[in-house]
Formats: C-alpha cells, structure tokens, sequence
C-alpha cells in the first residue's frame, strides 16, 4: 500500500513538474525573443523616430547593459524572496516594457520599454535553473537544460523570422503590444502554477526515488559571494575565457541580434519578409547546433579548448568571406553562411559555460558561471551602439539607408574581432576531464 501510494505521488510530481517547465521555457524563449527582436524592425524605428544607427545602437545595448548588471543579483534574490516570486514579479515588468515600447511616441520611451525589458527578462535564467534543480534529478537535469536552450532558438525563430511576418502584417508597434501581453500572460502562470519544489507532503515519500540535482546556484546566495567573485577573477585562466566570451558574444549579439537585418535589407536588396527567412537560420543553429558540439565536445574531440578554436576559426572565415566578397553570394549561400554563423557563435557558449564551471571547484560553480555571464551581455551593450557609428561615420546612400562602404567597415571590425576571439581561444585552458573538486 505504502509503496502504491509512493509510485503515485511520484507519477504526480513527474506530470506536474512538466507543467513548471512549460511555463519556465516559454517564459526563457521571450527572453531570446526581446535580446534579438530590433534586428528585423531596426530600419522602421530609425525612420520613425528620425534618429540615428548610433542611437539605434544604444537602444539596443540597453537591454544588455540591464541584463549583465541583473546577473547576480538575480541569485540573490531568489534566495531570499523565493525563485517564483522573482520570475513573476519580473515578468510583469518585462511586459508593461514591451507594451510601452509599442506605444512609445519618442525615442526616449522607447528607452524606457527597452530598459524595463532588460530589467525583467535578466531574472528568468537563473531563478529557473533554481528551480528545476528542486524538480528533476542529477541525471536529468542536463538533458532539461538542453531542451531549455534549444527552446531559447525557437525566441530566436520568433524574434526574426516570426516578428518579421508580423511587422509586415500588423506593424512593428501593434507586434511589440502582442509580445508585451503574452508576457503578461506568462506571468500569470507562473504565479498560478509554477512552485519553488515539491511539497513536503510528495517530498517525505519520494526523496529515494527522486534526488534533487545539487543547487550549484545557491551560491549565489551565500554570504561568501564577494569572496567567490575574487577568487574566479583573481584566476588567470579565467581571463582568455572572458575575453573570448566578450567578443564572440559581442558580435552574435550585435551582428545577429540588430545589424544582420539592415545588412541585407540594405547591401544584398532583401525584403523584409526575406532577410526574416534567412535570419531564422540562427535560430536552427541554435537548436541543432547546440546539442551537436555538445556531442562532440564530449564523445568525439574530447576537449573544450579545440571547439572554441574550431569555431573561432569558422567565424572569423565567415567574416573575412562577407567583407572580401561582399557581393559573392546566392540567396542559398546566406542560409548557410547564417547557419554557421549562429553555431560557431551562440551554439558554442554551451562550450563556454561548460569550461567555466570546470575551471573551479564545484562549490563555487555558481559564481564562476554567473561572473563570466557578465562578458557576454557586456560585449553585446559595448558593440551594439560601437557598430551604429561606424556606419554613422559614413554618408547615407539615395534612399536614405546606410551605405554598402558603411557596413563594409563594419564587417571588417567583426573580421577583425573574430580574429582577437581566435587568438584569445588559444589561450584558454583545456578543462575536459579535468573538473575541479579542491
């Protein structure tokens, strides 16, 4: 009887526990949704609020600004309020962002959106980490964390080719008011459904059969933050791991995530409709490549250090292909020289949170992944608006758009950028088989 009723409560926590996931993710793919969204309408916002690509830059560098400022304490305060409070409270404050950002009349509200957005979304990732450590096992949480991520590529799908169909459709303003009501949505459901753990009453009977993964978040929360913080930026292999991190993350976020859809729109003569389809590629870059070089990280190279060179060597060959031959390639070309663009730049951080976590001892495996997740969002808020003026520095062409000599220097900075990635890559310390316990 005792057990009867032990395999039912465990069948129970097994479905409900689905239904707390759900939610997290779809709450994580609005989260890619608004990190890569201005890049199909940042055209649109730059003629109607008549300002220039530095400004757009800037807008667009807000988010990562909040989102890398909001690291921490976003373990903090799910420690201290509680993982669902934090989600759902933020959530909110993320909608009422996107709603103000399609309503905005000026420039300046449309900060004000943008820099609500960043605030709200910045507390989703680490307080659902929290929170699916309490709900699945220590084999399992690696494969959630993967469906997680490749969800994340569906918010890129969204931001790009979906959130293109809908400004052609609806217009930029009213898809934003859509995007904000969801989230509000979203919110709801959190509040409703979404529990930091299992009940006590489910717990007592199926902790043998359940064992929550070890919270490597938690230490977030402890009073020895500040000190776990010194002791990973005082490490020397810390260092090319950050510095590749801040410029690799730097040009997916800024090329993928603002200056792509320009790019095409204007140099290659894409619609917008057409430059959304080829961007959707790095969304399936996302999905695919992610759980790939995952795979071969582990079960065919059996190293760390050879991806990041791998895939530093492919991006910086993309670039140097894009800015030498600028008008050398076919409309299927694009697909996939986006394709792998989104691999060896955003499907790769996998790789890269990985390596961070082994390069320190697993008490502080929190800390280590949180500190260098500053580097990534650092780089997009530094080469966002870096990239609207260089192509401010060059006149506009007839129509109004940037120039093709604008967006040339441009993909010559990235060139130039994926190279500084490569070489900080060879620096970076082999941690595959080498996960620290002291």
């Amino acid at each position: 009887m005792q057990k009867l009723q032990t395999d039912q409560l465990l069948e129970e926590k097994a479905g409900y526990r689905w239904i707390i996931f759900t939610i997290l993710a779809m709450a994580y793919l609005f989260v890619y949704f608004h990190r890569l969204s201005l890049s199909v309408v940042a055209d649109e916002l730059i003629a109607e609020f008549h300002t220039s690509a530095s400004i757009m830059g800037m807008l667009g560098s807000v988010y990562f600004y909040c989102y890398a400022a909001m690291q921490l304490p976003a373990g903090l305060l799910s420690d201290s309020i509680g993982p669902r409070k934090t989600v759902t409270f933020f959530l909110v404050i993320a909608a009422i962002g996107s709603l103000l950002f399609g309503l905005a009349p000026t420039i300046g509200m449309a900060f004000a959106g943008r820099v609500m957005v960043g605030f709200g979304v910045s507390m989703v990732f680490i307080p659902t980490m929290k929170i699916l450590s309490q709900w699945y096992r220590k084999d399992e949480f690696a494969q959630m964390a993967g469906i997680l991520n490749a969800v994340g590529g569906v918010g890129v799908l969204m931001a790009t080719w979906a959130l293109a169909s809908m400004a052609a459709s609806l217009g930029w303003r009213l898809s934003f008011e859509i995007i904000g009501l969801l989230t509000f949505f979203i919110a709801i459901f959190a509040w409703l459904l979404v529990r930091d753990q299992p009940p006590d009453t489910q717990r007592v009977g199926i902790d043998s059969a359940i064992d929550p993964v070890e919270d490597l978040y938690s230490s977030f929360g402890k009073s020895s933050l500040l000190s776990g913080a010194w002791l990973v930026i005082s490490e020397r292999n810390f260092w090319p791991l950050a510095i590749w991190f801040f410029f690799n993350c730097g040009i997916f976020f800024s090329f993928g995530g603002l200056w792509s859809g320009p790019y095409l729109m204007h140099v290659i003569g894409m619609s917008r409709a057409e430059a959304g389809s080829i961007l959707s590629m790095i969304a399936w870059g996302m999905i695919i490549g992610s759980p790939l070089l995952g795979i071969l990280s582990d079960r065919i190279l059996k190293s760390r250090k050879k991806m990041f060179i791998l895939c530093s060597s492919v991006l910086s060959l993309l670039f140097g292909l894009l800015f030498f031959f600028p008008d050398g390639f076919s409309k299927s070309s694009l697909y996939c020289i986006f394709f792998l663009f989104s691999v060896s730049s955003s499907a790769i951080v996998i790789i890269g949170f990985t390596s961070a976590k082994e390069l320190f001892p697993i008490e502080i495996a929190g800390t280590s992944v949180g500190t260098v997740n500053l580097f990534p969002f650092l780089g997009g808020a530094v080469f966002m608006p870096l990239l609207g003026k260089i192509l401010d520095a060059y006149p506009k062409n007839s129509t109004g758009g940037h120039s093709q000599e604008g967006y040339s220097a441009l993909l010559f900075f990235l060139f130039i950028s994926a190279l500084v990635a490569l070489l900080a890559s060879f620096f970076i310390k082999e941690t595959y088989g080498h996960t620290r316990q002291d």
